[in-house]
C-alpha cells in the first residue's frame, strides 16, 4: 500500500494537465454548445484546418524550448515564405521550385538566428525578436504589402483546401505526418536525447561530448523549415501569399508547446503533448466564435485559460518535485 501511495506522489502531474484540461473543455462547450454545431463532424474537422499550421510549428517549438531556447520569428517566417512561394508559383507555375525556394529561406533564417545565438551570443529572445521585424519587413517591402494570389488549383488542393475522400482534410494528413516525424525523432532518436540534453544542463552535454552549439542551431534551422511549410499550408488554404500571415502565431504556439508539459527552462519535451495543447486552443478560439464573443472577449478569454493552465502545471510540477 505504501508502495502504490509513493509511486502516485512521484507521477509527474504536470505533464498530463493538457490531457484534463482537455477533456474538460470538451465536455464545458459540448454541453454550451452542442445546439450550436460544436459536435458536428465538420466543426471537429474545420478545428483541425484551423490548428494544423499551429500544430506544425509547434511540434519544432518542442525542441527549441527543449534545447533551452525561444524562437519569435516563426509568425515573420510563415508571411515571407508564402510570399515567395506565390510569387514563384506566379512566374513559373513549378510547384518543386516553390517548395524549394520557401523551404530554403525558412530554414536559412533559422540557421542565422542558431548562429547568432550561438556565435555571436545574442539572448535568442533578442536575437529572433529582431529577425521577426527585418523578416517581416521584407516580406512587405518585396510585394509592396499586397497579397499575391495563387491559381495553381494542384497546389492549392495539395497544401490547403484539399479534402481526401470529399471529407478529410489533407490539412490533417500533414499534421499527422509532423507530429509522428516530430515524435520519433525527439524520442527515438540521437538528436532529440542530445536536444533535451543540452537544454536540462548544458554545461553536462559539453562534459560528455554533445556539441551544444551544433544541436541549437539544427533546432532553430528545424524551427524555421517548419514554420516555412506552415506558410506554404497558410498559402494553400488562403490561395495567396500575404505579409500578414502568422501574426501573433509565435505566441499560439509557445503557449500549445508549454501546455503540452514542455518546460520553458529546457531539459523536457512532449510532442504528443504539444498536439493535444494546440488542440485546445484550438478548440477554445472554435467555441468562443460560435459562443458569439467579440474579438476582445476570445482575447481575454484565450489569456486567462493560458495562465490558468500554465499556473497549473508549474504548481502540480513543484509538488512532483
Amino acid at each position: 500500500m505504501q508502495f502504490k501511495v509513493s509511486s502516485i506522489k512521484q507521477i509527474d502531474w504536470s505533464r498530463y494537465i493538457v490531457y484534463i484540461a482537455f477533456v474538460l473543455m470538451f465536455i464545458i462547450l459540448s454541453f454550451w454548445l452542442g445546439d450550436r454545431g460544436f459536435l458536428s463532424l465538420n466543426n471537429i474537422l474545420n478545428i483541425t484546418r484551423q490548428t494544423a499550421m499551429i500544430t506544425i510549428m509547434a511540434v519544432a517549438m518542442t525542441f527549441v524550448i527543449g534545447a533551452a531556447q525561444i524562437d519569435l520569428s516563426i509568425g515573420a517566417v510563415v508571411a515571407l515564405s508564402s510570399l515567395v512561394c506565390a510569387l514563384v508559383l506566379r512566374h513559373t507555375d513549378n510547384v518543386f521550385l516553390a517548395l524549394l525556394s520557401s523551404l530554403s529561406i525558412g530554414t536559412g533564417i533559422g540557421a542565422l538566428n542558431g548562429w547568432l545565438v550561438t556565435k555571436i551570443g545574442i539572448p535568442a529572445f533578442l536575437t529572433t525578436l529582431g529577425t521577426m521585424g527585418i523578416v517581416r519587413g521584407i516580406g512587405m517591402w518585396i510585394t509592396n504589402m499586397a497579397a499575391i494570389p495563387i491559381f495553381n488549383k494542384a497546389f492549392n488542393f495539395v497544401f490547403g483546401v484539399g479534402n481526401i475522400g470529399g471529407f478529410f482534410p489533407v490539412l490533417l494528413i500533414w499534421t499527422i505526418v509532423f507530429v509522428v516525424a516530430g515524435a520519433l525523432l525527439l524520442n527515438k532518436t540521437p538528436f532529440g536525447k542530445k536536444t533535451l540534453a543540452t537544454g536540462g544542463n548544458e554545461t553536462a552535454a559539453r562534459f560528455t561530448g554533445i556539441n551544444t552549439a551544433q544541436i541549437k542551431i539544427l533546432a532553430f534551422m528545424m524551427s524555421g523549415a517548419f514554420a516555412a511549410f506552415a506558410g506554404i499550408l497558410y498559402a494553400g488554404r488562403m490561395q495567396a501569399g500575404r505579409y500578414t500571415f502568422g501574426e501573433g502565431d509565435e505566441m499560439s504556439t509557445i503557449a500549445a508547446v508549454i501546455l503540452g508539459g514542455t518546460s520553458m527552462a529546457g531539459g523536457t519535451g512532449f510532442v504528443i503533448g504539444t498536439l493535444v495543447g494546440s488542440l485546445l486552443m484550438g478548440m477554445i478560439n472554435n467555441g468562443l466564435i460560435l459562443g458569439g464573443l467579440n474579438v476582445s472577449q476570445q482575447t481575454i478569454v484565450r489569456g486567462v485559460v493560458i495562465i490558468l493552465a500554465v499556473a497549473l502545471s508549474n504548481i502540480t510540477r513543484k509538488k512532483s518535485n
